[in-house]
């Protein structure tokens, strides 16, 4: 991940209930902090309710002190006029990575504190303010990172997440892929070894066990599969994490692993079922338990899409998010037609159509639905575009931009237990992006980013050669 640019990163002054994770505190008061009226602003809460038009919005210390229409001035305010704006609650994703890429390569040895830092800024600009880090992370310096971004001491996205995770003995997550360290994930052989790694990770903190029950073949016809995490191993997890007041989330592929899984008593689903239509029956064992699901529809969908679209180089918007390396990778026709010609690339295909029915199906069922995309995990899930192009796949997947937008906010923040953010009323943490146009009736608003409120703070304004209102990017 290439350092932030300097101009963007730059601060503009003045401009849980349940389990471990906890509402980060409220930024610390500055001396030259004022109120900030917004004003004439269309609002989406993240609620669910519809936009309220020519909306104030109140920012006092970090929070939202109130809103409504034609509210009063407070002495000393900053007042910034939003008219034809829409202002949304800052995206948070329930399932993201950090340290793992840099450029065009993964390993361990990207886990830096430098590293980490750009790829929260570069979330923050896109306005990804909250990211759940769903494992292979390093203590303690995760742990110290996670409570700095608590606690706003640097720039960028604040951060939640899983430890190290749990994977299986030269299995899933797989070593020659992501290069891990030995001490990134945990791979268990019995039971009581399960039960000692999710007791060192909740010593540690860690706001989630994560599980990885998965072969591997990812839909490719006749792929090698990868050894499978049994289940006297996942379950002894899954009881061991309960009793220590910690929720499993799980990485999974197939529609039977999902079964076996919500029958164990795991929390979440960290990827859509993604080989078979879902059923009644997980529908039925999901709604009973109150099983969480987070479809990472861009996980596939990145496999290949650059290639498709080497257009999207001239976007601005997915620009900014590419390091030098990566940008040449996509610009290189050798690369694109190795990507199309990969049998995972037909398979991605058929994963991602699958993954996109089963997230309308699974919604519509009123099943408890997070947003993330895995983005941080492979170098073209590209922190930032990835959730922007999540919102968009949620929408061709059937939802409304009105669902699509509460998927990102108040929904994300539900399952994650956060309670402080992923809404606009009064007392919830300032995080805001403010949109040209309406993103409701036209999708492509929601990239045309003005400006990024930070619990408080002004943090981005537009992308370097950001659309400007009435522009289009290039992205369909």
């Amino acid at each position: 991940m290439p350092p932030c640019r300097p101009v963007l990163i730059a601060l503009v002054t003045g401009l849980l209930a349940a389990h471990a994770i906890t509402p980060a505190p409220a930024t610390p008061a500055r001396a030259d902090d004022r109120p900030v009226l917004l004003r004439h602003a269309t609002v989406i809460d993240g609620t669910g309710s519809p936009a309220q038009p020519d909306t104030d919005i109140l920012i006092q210390q970090g929070h939202i002190a109130r809103i409504g229409h034609a509210l009063p001035v407070p002495a000393h305010a900053r007042i910034i006029a939003l008219h034809g704006q829409t202002v949304l609650p800052g995206l948070i994703s329930d399932h993201s990575h950090v340290g793992q890429v840099s450029g065009i390569q993964n390993g361990a040895v990207n886990y830096t504190r430098a590293n980490i830092l750009a790829a929260l800024a570069q979330y923050e600009h896109y306005g990804v303010l909250t990211i759940t880090a769903l494992g292979l992370n390093r203590s303690p310096l995760f742990d110290d990172l996670r409570r700095e971004q608590h606690a706003a001491l640097n720039p960028g996205a604040d951060l939640y997440g899983v430890d190290q995770g749990i994977g299986t003995p030269d299995g899933v997550p797989p070593q020659n892929m992501f290069h891990l360290g030995a001490d990134q994930v945990f791979r268990p052989t019995t039971p009581d070894e399960a039960r000692a790694a999710v007791d060192r990770m909740a010593d540690e903190g860690t706001d989630l066990i994560k599980l990885w029950v998965d072969d591997f073949r990812n839909g490719v016809p006749g792929a090698h599969p990868l050894p499978k995490m049994k289940p006297a191993i996942y379950r002894a997890v899954i009881e061991q994490a309960h009793l220590r007041g910690r929720r499993v989330a799980a990485h999974i592929h197939d529609l039977s692993d999902a079964r076996a899984l919500v029958a164990a008593g795991v929390d979440i689903l960290a990827h859509g079922v993604r080989d078979r239509p879902v059923d009644a029956t997980l529908i039925s064992a999901m709604t009973q338990q109150g099983t969480g699901y987070i479809a990472t529809l861009d996980l596939d969908e990145a496999n290949y899409i650059f290639a498709e679209h080497p257009e999207w180089l001239e976007d601005p918007f997915l620009s900014y998010g590419l390091s030098p390396a990566l940008r040449q990778q996509f610009a290189d026709p050798a690369w694109r037609r190795k990507i199309l010609a990969a049998p995972l690339t037909v398979a991605s295909h058929k994963a991602l159509a699958v993954n996109m029915r089963n997230l309308l199906a699974l919604y519509r069922a009123g099943i408890a639905i997070g947003f993330g995309t895995d983005s941080g995990a492979t170098p073209t899930r590209i922190p930032g575009f990835a959730e922007h192009r999540e919102l968009r796949l949620s929408i061709m997947a059937g939802l409304t931009p009105l669902q699509a937008i509460t998927l990102a906010t108040g929904d994300a923040a539900r399952l994650m237990k956060l309670s402080d953010r992923g809404t606009i009323a009064p007392g919830q943490l300032a995080d805001l992006l403010v949109v040209q146009g309406d993103p409701l009736a036209d999708p492509h608003a929601l990239d045309r980013l003005q400006q990024v409120w930070h619990r408080g703070r002004l943090v981005a304004g537009p992308l370097p050669g950001q659309f400007q209102s009435g522009q289009a990017p290039v992205t369909p």
